[in-house]
């Protein structure tokens, strides 16, 4: 089978972006069969676009900028040629000194930190690689065992790395590949002290990919202070949200926006849709107090911001994930990592200050070629934030109507007022999450090349993972 992946082309620093070719398999990238054996027991065969085109250039050992949407499989674009390149220091013995770190990937949360070292343990977990993921707001003890016994692949929250590097537990000394998972996300949060004073301790010859779901200036000027004529690899559109997203705005104000999420989730039921959500507040107070109101008005909802411990977060995820709640009330903490496949449905109680969080946030939603609905209440006040986030999608966001009883409705931006039904007052007359005659999408005619499934794992855990994994 011939490989029609692009020829790379590092020298000229190439920038690529088609689409996954149909004759590409994980097979035609000549990865060893331990490796081969773990994708296909998660149940994939083709690679997504970012896989397709990250893939080779990582196992030629050339610098790279990738650049996908969340739900695209970035992870496994970078992790499994990783395995592949180190599979040569694999080794049972026991011994740590056989096992020292030889690919560290750094990431600006514990959630995405999570599901990356998840993708790591299942993708090598027929070899003799070792994989563990150290963060912070847990004891420090069991990750000390751990990187105490030897591990080759390191991933990492930079804050909690430098504590262990201080201790002399971590050696970078012979790290091979260096990876920055949402580089952009580790700017906004303040890391790039942390990441010069960890990048320092790296040999200069190494290999550096940089992953993002946007590329802003500053991420730019990151990239030319650390990679090498690196190879961009962009597979979407700059700047924008899934296809497989349905977004919809409803204006609202303030103090009526939690009884509106009510009214959204009750419409959702009847029209068959399912009632689970993630909703985006910006302030930790504020995640509380709408958690607890929820839970008044009879939702199930559990709330997770950077206030609570790694314990409790972790009891509030699984039991989102096992149904248990039906709203997950969140602040930007959960905007990346999060990986829930088949999530229905995303509601941003507040507009975040940064447009880029915008698309972090309703990326959890509509993921690996799901469909989602992407729901957002704005205020009058939220306007200049609306505006920010259209301009950096260049596209318009419908507005559609609240479903609001006998309330008169708030007629579509694209609609003049005489085409809104009368019915439309009775809140279940029109389906506000479906294309209907009064407003059309504005992504409906996209390209859907790009609706490739990804390579999460189907079933990931999100156990108190404080070290190393047992192989299966």
């Amino acid at each position: 089978m011939t490989n029609t992946v692009p020829e790379i082309n590092s020298s000229t620093g190439a920038t690529e972006s088609s689409a996954t070719p149909a004759t590409i398999t994980f097979a035609d990238f000549g990865l060893d069969p331990k490796i081969q054996k773990a994708v296909s027991e998660q149940g994939y065969s083709i690679p997504t676009p970012i896989q397709a085109q990250s893939i080779p250039h990582v196992l030629a050992g050339t610098d790279l900028m990738g650049a996908a949407q969340t739900g695209t499989g970035k992870t496994a674009a970078f992790v499994l040629p990783i395995i592949q390149k180190i599979l040569r220091h694999a080794s049972s013995s026991a011994s740590p000194a056989r096992h020292p770190i030889r690919a560290l990937v750094l990431t600006p949360t514990r959630e995405l930190a999570v599901q990356v070292a998840e993708n790591a343990a299942s993708y090598s977990k027929h070899t003799d690689l070792r994989a563990a993921v150290v963060y912070g707001g847990v004891d420090m003890k069991e990750q000390v065992a751990t990187l105490r016994g030897g591990v080759e692949i390191l991933i990492a929250t930079p804050g909690r790395l430098l504590d262990h590097i201080g201790s002399k537990v971590a050696n970078l000394s012979q790290v091979e590949i260096l990876v920055l998972d949402e580089a952009d996300r580790m700017l906004d949060m303040g890391f790039l002290p942390d990441l010069q004073r960890i990048i320092d301790l790296i040999p200069a010859q190494r290999q550096t990919l940089l992953f993002s779901a946007t590329f802003s200036p500053e991420i730019k000027k990151l990239a030319q202070s650390y990679l090498r004529t690196p190879v961009t690899v962009e597979v979407a559109r700059q700047n924008a949200a899934a296809d497989t997203v349905k977004q919809v705005v409803h204006m609202v104000a303030s103090a009526d926006k939690q009884q509106a999420i009510v009214k959204v989730l009750e419409a959702r039921t009847r029209l068959g849709l399912s009632r689970q959500c993630i909703i985006f507040t910006n302030s930790r107070l504020g995640c509380a107090r709408l958690a607890r109101s929820l839970e008044r008005d009879g939702i199930k909802a559990g709330a997770i911001h950077g206030d609570k411990s790694q314990g409790e977060r972790t009891l509030t995820l699984d039991a989102f994930k096992s149904g248990a709640i039906e709203a997950l009330v969140a602040t930007d903490v959960a905007a990346r990592g999060l990986d829930i496949p088949s999530m229905p449905c995303v509601i941003n109680h507040e507009l975040p200050f940064n447009a880029e969080d915008f698309i972090h946030r309703i990326g959890r939603t509509g993921r690996a070629g799901s469909k989602g609905d992407a729901i957002a209440l704005v205020d009058a006040s939220e306007k200049r934030l609306l505006d920010d986030i259209e301009k950096l999608m260049k596209r318009k966001l419908d507005i559609q109507p609240l479903p609001e009883g006998n309330s008169r409705p708030v007629p579509s931006r694209t609609s003049s007022r005489s085409d809104v039904p009368a019915k439309m007052s009775d809140p279940f007359f029109y389906k506000p999450y479906e294309p209907s005659a009064v407003v059309k999408s504005a992504s409906e005619s996209v390209n859907s090349t790009e609706k490739k499934v990804g390579i999460t794992p189907a079933k990931p855990a999100l156990g108190a993972l404080l070290g190393g994994f047992k192989k299966k």
